[in-house]
């Protein structure tokens, strides 16, 4: 981003500060309220799943070691595949002596323990990655679905792009270290939300309690699941670089939980760690209705237009969790790069809205333009030339920005 545009990344959001307001969003400093909570775990987020509001976080956006978590990810192209019809379930792939000695009985590790060069249906496989936690089942559905593991890696990031998830690189598909590997806990807490609304049919195995493969009977790594808090998915990691890790999900009366915790120096402080954030995150807070669906939130300046700015409206209602009894305010901003060039199309996702609680990034949402605006005659784009320049001078001069 040039260092203009960046500077109008930020101008549009004094000028949108007043719709906010209107609507009792009330600006505070950033800093200005505290969690309520804390945790010993070096990495977590904990979102609700409907609002998507984070209620809690910690070094939430910093980049971390995966381990197995990744598995997530290799699950979720999987997905993908079978749900556009290019694999099916009952399809087999071989299980090969890279998959075997790396993943497999010889390596160690984690491992469904499948014999080398056996052929696999791709739902034992996946049963073998999720349930069992399985490199050799990673491994060789990576090796089946692209060919070799390395080029699989690279559809891993590449979709990770596609789905939003700005920060996370992918170097392999079981979790195996790899400095250039890492995700952020907001990422996998996007990441799981997706799964679970997209493939309901292919989320149930993140609940499974046990699965037995070549008569090796295995229960499922994920402790929330023996806890009776409502839990239903999905999946543990463990690595020296980065400590005991968890992406768990949790339903109790209607409401869904998203929690990713790591850096825990112990399974059981992993355990207990997750289960006093999502017990505190289920009894503690409140909806709070910010706008309906398709009211304008703001206005995003366009340069050049039939008409200088545009409305930003959301599809979807907009909501944010609220500490219960509390009178924390919110702070909100939208944020885009703007001036808008024209032709700006109706539905063109062009701006987000951050509303923050305290120093939590509690919603990040897409704001989509109300109304097309086409290009305005030469008269207005040559007005708005002169604005931006004069501005830029006011910028330069004034501000020293």
């Amino acid at each position: 981003m040039s260092a203009l545009t960046a500077r109008f990344t930020s101008n549009p959001l004094v000028r949108l500060t007043a719709p906010l307001l209107a609507i009792a969003l009330a600006f505070v400093p950033a800093g200005a309220r505290a969690q309520t909570i804390t945790t010993s775990a070096t990495w977590a987020i904990l979102m609700d799943a409907d609002t998507q509001s984070v209620l809690f976080e910690k070094n939430a956006d910093q980049l971390m070691s995966p381990a197995s978590l990744v598995k997530i990810m290799t699950a979720e192209l999987v997905f993908k595949e079978l749900k556009e019809g290019r694999h099916t379930l009952d399809e087999t792939f071989v299980v090969s002596e890279n998959a075997w000695r790396r993943g497999g009985a010889p390596s160690g590790g984690s491992s469904m323990f499948a014999p080398v060069n056996s052929q696999v249906r791709i739902e034992d496989l996946l049963r073998g990655l999720i349930v069992q936690s399985g490199n050799d089942a990673a491994i060789a559905l990576a090796e089946g679905m692209a060919g070799s593991e390395e080029t699989f890696a690279a559809l891993m990031t590449k979709r990770a792009r596609e789905l939003g998830l700005r920060d996370s690189t992918f170097k392999n598909a079981w979790g195996r270290f790899d400095p250039e590997q890492k995700v952020t806990a907001r990422d996998l807490a996007r990441l799981s939300l997706h799964i679970i609304k997209t493939y309901p049919d292919y989320y149930k195995y993140f609940g499974e309690p046990e699965f037995t493969w070549n008569k090796i009977r295995q229960t499922n790594r994920n402790p929330l699941l023996t806890m009776n808090i409502g839990a239903d998915g999905l999946k543990t990691g463990n690595i020296e670089d980065s400590g005991f890790g968890l992406v768990g999900s949790t339903v109790e009366n209607g409401q869904r939980l998203i929690l990713v915790l790591n850096g825990a120096k112990t399974a059981r402080e992993r355990a207990e760690e997750s289960r006093k954030l999502l017990t505190w995150g289920m009894r503690g807070f409140d909806h709070k209705n910010v706008y309906a669906a398709g009211e304008p939130v703001g206005t995003a300046k366009v340069y050049g237009g039939a008409q200088g700015s545009v409305d930003l409206i959301s599809d979807l209602p907009i909501r944010v969790m609220v500490p219960r009894g509390s009178t924390d305010r919110l702070s909100g901003r939208i944020v885009y790069t703007g001036p808008l060039i024209p032709p700006v199309r109706q539905g063109d996702e062009v701006a987000r809205l951050k509303i923050y609680r305290g120093q939590v990034l509690a919603l990040d949402t897409p704001l989509k333009a109300a109304e097309t605006v086409d290009k305005g005659t030469l008269r207005q784009q040559a007005l708005d030339a002169g604005l931006e320049w004069f501005s830029g001078l006011i910028r330069k001069y004034v501000f020293k920005s």
